[in-house]
């Protein structure tokens, strides 16, 4: 049962705070080999929350000796995967325990409202851990069909030490996509949050060997990604390394991969989503609502964020006065008020992108519908007002650009195959949404749209049970569901030949 159902409960837990700020590696917190650190700054008020320990390459090599070690000791890997579930779910346990506490850090981290860290990122970060939890102890191998003299096995061993660099829009919930598959493989893990949100992952790791994880298969190096995440991509004993984050970012862990070991690297590098809805779509006013809240939801800070609504002409104007509605009425408030459902952006940098986007769309010719603007200037954070842009050409770059931010395009489309070719006129290819009372319709549609998720009279839909990854440059490799669990193993094959007679 959650405490923070007030605003003033909200910031009374503030003041009890004690956020950890060095480096987690071999079951203990430890500063940077070289006691560097760097100001983590709320984007609730512009304050900096702590010093966190700036990992350098130095202490990337630690923590990674240290999974190394923990590794090959079998203390993990070869324990009974029975065991190994008991402890994830602990793990879980313990988590959901201390919901209040992580939903408070990640909201103070980026800014995100604290009913959004409360009722989506901790829950589902916790349903994460259960659910590779229970599919631990469930991974068969296989027996090959074969000869009669021959026994031939295709086994699942794990890769053995996982690297794992996260972003800063989900950082707990992420994470979880990232540690509790490889974890229930029998993998160790370094963990590389964005250095604009550590602290949820700090506590969670320290958490984590409270419950029994053993020492050493889970560590957490804070640090900027050109210091801590070059170290670790280009890490000669690193053996995977899975990254979500942006596209240039992504492209970077491939070369290093190249330069390195050759180490394999799943990528989720983002998307620019269609929202596609056909002139026969109904109700309406439900229907804008999930197209307001595909983009303004955590600022826009989404990879999967519906940023382009496609909608044929007929429907054009009727549908956009209702979203337009919506957005005049959400306004940004304080991220630790229970009742705000717009939060700050993640920091000035990021605030300063969209707002370059949101000039750019103007220069380019597409209308300004709403917003636009800074919000809340006199808060010492970072704000800004939900934004719509109208008649967009698909070519434009607010169309085409994942902006990260709270900032919708408006593109019409004539016909089924116009809103194809439109939908997939993109770099990207994460999710794309359909809507329409035509199944037939809805059925072509998602089979000819190059995405990785496709959802047809409903958004974001899905469950620890359904795969998530793209097509194209949003990526490759696959979180949540067993799925997830491909890239955290190897496969074996043992060809055993039979001596000949009874």
């Amino acid at each position: 049962m959650t405490e923070l159902t007030t605003r003033e409960a909200v910031y009374a837990k503030r003041q009890t705070l004690k956020p950890r700020t060095r480096a987690f590696i071999d079951g203990d917190f430890v500063e940077a080999a070289d006691g560097a650190r760097f100001a983590n700054e709320s984007p609730v008020d512009g304050q900096v929350l702590a010093h966190v320990a700036a990992c350098q390459s130095a202490d990337v090599d630690a923590a990674v000796a240290s999974a190394r070690r923990a590794f090959e000791s079998g203390v993990w890997r070869d324990m009974a995967p029975k065991d190994r579930k008991r402890i994830l779910l602990r793990v879980a346990d313990v988590l959901e325990a201390h919901a209040d506490e992580l939903a408070l850090l990640e909201t103070l981290d980026v800014g995100k409202p604290i009913g959004d860290s409360r009722s989506v990122d901790i829950p589902n970060a916790v349903a994460c851990f259960r659910w590779f939890a229970e599919i631990a102890d469930k991974l068969y191998d296989e027996v090959a069909p074969s000869p009669p003299d021959v026994v031939a096995t295709i086994t699942r061993e794990p890769v053995g030490v996982v690297a794992a660099v996260t972003p800063w829009n989900f950082p707990l919930m992420i994470s979880a996509w990232k540690l509790a598959p490889a974890l229930a493989a029998g993998n160790a893990v370094v963990l590389k949050p964005a250095e604009q949100a550590p602290l949820t992952c700090l506590r969670a790791a320290e958490l984590a060997v409270e419950a029994g994880l053993p020492p050493g298969v889970l560590n957490v190096v804070p640090g900027y990604g050109e210091t801590a995440g070059q170290a670790l991509g280009r890490h000669m004993d690193v053996d995977h390394l899975a990254f979500t984050g942006s596209a240039p970012v992504g492209k970077l862990f491939l070369k290093y991969a190249g330069e390195s070991n050759m180490k394999p690297v799943s990528l989720e590098c983002g998307g620019k989503t269609p929202n596609i809805v056909l002139a026969d779509a109904e109700d309406l006013d439900a229907i804008a609502e999930n197209v307001a809240w595909g983009i303004f939801f955590n600022q826009g800070e989404v990879c999967n964020a519906g940023s382009r609504l496609l909608v044929q002409a007929d429907l054009h104007d009727a549908l956009l006065e209702r979203i337009l509605r919506i957005a005049r009425e959400i306004a940004p408030g304080d991220p630790l008020d229970p009742a705000t459902r717009l939060g700050a952006i993640v920091d000035r940098e990021q605030m300063n992108r969209v707002l370059d986007y949101i000039r750019l769309g103007r220069e380019e010719g597409a209308q300004l519908a709403v917003g636009g603007n800074a919000a809340r200037t006199g808060s010492g954070g970072y704000y800004l007002e939900p934004t719509v842009f109208d008649r967009v050409d698909n070519r434009m770059r607010i169309a085409q650009e994942e902006i990260f931010g709270p900032v919708l395009a408006t593109v019409t489309f004539k016909d089924v195959a116009d809103a194809i070719r439109i939908g997939n006129d993109t770099i990207y290819g994460l999710a794309a949404a359909v809507w329409t009372k035509d199944i037939d319709k809805a059925h072509r549609i998602a089979k000819a749209l190059r995405a990785g998720n496709v959802w047809v009279n409903c958004w974001d839909g899905g469950d620890m049970g359904t795969p998530f990854g793209g097509y194209k440059q949003s990526g490759f490799g696959r979180d949540k569901s067993h799925h997830a669990i491909d890239k955290y193993v190897n496969l074996k094959t043992t060809w055993i030949q039979l001596r000949g007679g009874a």
